[in-house]
């Protein structure tokens, strides 16, 4: 689609096998509520990286474990822009305990 840009979905159906746990699917659910609503506190690098995890953003627990780079970033993100990011930082810290 468009090119293969600018293409953001989540898919919450059975491609990740299982039904995801309720708990980490509204956790994935709040993380991506936050980083949509930060968008406007971001500099283009940091939104480019947001734009980059949105679609990684899976409640699937191994999938997750295996991008905890891409988790990290997010934290780094949300510490950068200080107190508006606080929420994100938050929301980031409880995703990474769910899928430990």
């Amino acid at each position: 689609m468009n090119g293969g840009q600018g293409n953001i979905g989540f898919n919450f159906g059975t491609a990740y096998g299982a039904s995801p746990d309720p708990e980490l699917r509204a956790a994935v659910e709040e993380l991506t509520r936050h980083l949509r609503g930060l968008h406007q506190h971001l500099t283009e690098d940091q939104a480019r990286t947001v734009e980059e995890a949105l679609p990684e953003l899976v409640p699937d627990r191994g999938a997750l474990r295996e991008r905890g780079l891409m988790l990290a970033s997010l934290a780094q993100i949300a510490a950068a822009v200080g107190t508006v990011g606080r929420p994100l930082a938050e929301a980031v810290g409880r995703l990474i305990e769910l899928v430990r």
